[in-house]
């Protein structure tokens, strides 16, 4: 049920995820290279793919990030009733 408080008490997880997109495109990137020096295409070609996802999501975060708060009900909202679930 809804107390009426989430826009006072919410906190966004945009910046956690951004930087763990930060952290592994970090660690992608390190390993598509060195595996790309040690002759393991597969694991180079593994790596090059989860650096390309983390760098997707990278650029979903900054644009949201960017993009700045959107509304959500202030106090004067009163919290809705669940709805009710009839056997």
């Amino acid at each position: 049920m809804r107390s009426g408080n989430e826009p006072v008490t919410a906190r966004s997880p945009l910046r956690l995820r951004f930087w763990l997109s930060l952290w592994g495109l970090i660690w992608a990137a390190a390993g598509t290279a060195a595996f790309s020096l040690a002759g393991r295409a597969g694991w180079a070609a593994a790596c090059g793919v989860v650096a390309l996802l983390a760098a997707v999501d990278l650029a979903v975060v900054l644009r949201r990030i960017h993009q700045g708060p959107h509304y959500q009900p202030g106090p004067d909202i009163p919290p809705y009733e669940p709805p009710r679930h009839e056997p």
